[in-house]
């Protein structure tokens, strides 16, 4: 049985704001990787070159976050959810606004940069704040690295 999530020191918040910050630039890397291939081998427009790159993005950012950086134990059906409705939200506007600013000229890597980071800055908030909130360090490894600092405290308490 898994224990309430305990209350997150400013440690731990750090500790966390940096795999996501690195989770994220490896879901950058592959949202950039997907997004060259598609531009270099098709022909196909900004926006679904951006839509199956963000997908991609999108899902290994998902799953590194549930389970390494906010170390959930939530409802893997839920959260996924709740992650989808802040894409309903983003994809439609990042989607509008990357295809708008092609059209009138700008570089399409500076349009994915800019979008992509106003999608790392919102999103880790959205996961923080409303996805993962009453869930943190809620999953096996986070009790297990718990009860060993529980245990080793106890050990210190006893000499």
């Amino acid at each position: 049985m898994s224990q309430p999530q305990q209350k997150l020191s400013k440690k731990d918040n750090i500790i966390q704001a940096i795999k996501f910050t690195l989770f994220s630039t490896s879901a950058g890397l592959i949202q950039l990787g997907s997004f060259t291939i598609l531009e270099r081998l098709t022909d196909l427009a900004y926006w679904p070159k951006y839509l199956i790159a963000l997908t991609l993005s999108v899902l290994w950012n998902f799953t590194l976050n549930r389970r390494f950086t906010f170390k959930s134990a939530n409802n893997i059906p839920l959260a996924m959810l709740l992650v989808a409705l802040y894409y309903v939200v983003f994809t439609p506007l990042s989607t509008w606004w990357g295809d708008a600013l092609d059209k009138i000229g700008w570089n399409e890597y500076l349009i994915l940069a800019i979008t992509m980071l106003a999608n790392f800055v919102t999103e880790f908030l959205y996961q923080r704040f409303v996805v993962f909130r009453n869930s943190i360090n809620t999953n096996k490894a986070a009790q297990r690295e718990l009860q060993k600092k529980m245990q080793a405290e106890a050990q210190v308490d006893k000499t």
